[in-house]
């Protein structure tokens, strides 16, 4: 694996951002622009996404990076189940939420093995390393 230089870099916040921008536009193009406690809640969860696995990666310590990521993973699982308040109020249609569903699961496996991954490994972090 080459060395990861910026949280831009990394797959998982890369496809944390693009399903966030997903439910931005959902948030905008359909009702759910006018239920403004859910929309702002499944905004939120989905932007933590990938602001934990920023956050984390910029700690420079494999342990607080590893927390980090199990938040990120636990706000992908909230952003799931607001995907379902979102299609039981009627604001996307079952295969909308299909195939958000699926894709957020996808994340979470990836940030999963992203977190198996790290465990293997001794390096602690640069914020470890004497200068």
């Amino acid at each position: 694996m080459a060395t990861i230089k910026r949280f831009e870099d990394l797959e998982i916040w890369i496809e944390a951002r693009r399903l966030s921008i997903e439910i931005i536009l959902i948030s905008k193009t359909t009702e759910l622009s006018k239920d403004f406690k859910l929309k702002d809640q499944i905004k939120g969860s989905s932007g933590s996404v990938m602001d934990n696995i920023a956050e984390g990666f910029e700690r420079n310590g494999n342990g607080e990076f590893r927390q980090f990521l199990s938040i990120a993973k636990g706000s992908a699982g909230e952003t799931r189940s607001q995907l379902y308040r979102v299609f039981d109020n009627e604001y996307i249609n079952e295969e909308r939420l299909t195939n958000l569903i699926s894709e957020y699961e996808k994340l979470s496996v990836k940030i999963h093995n992203f977190i198996t991954y790290l465990n293997k490994k001794d390096f602690k972090g640069t914020k470890y390393i004497d200068s």
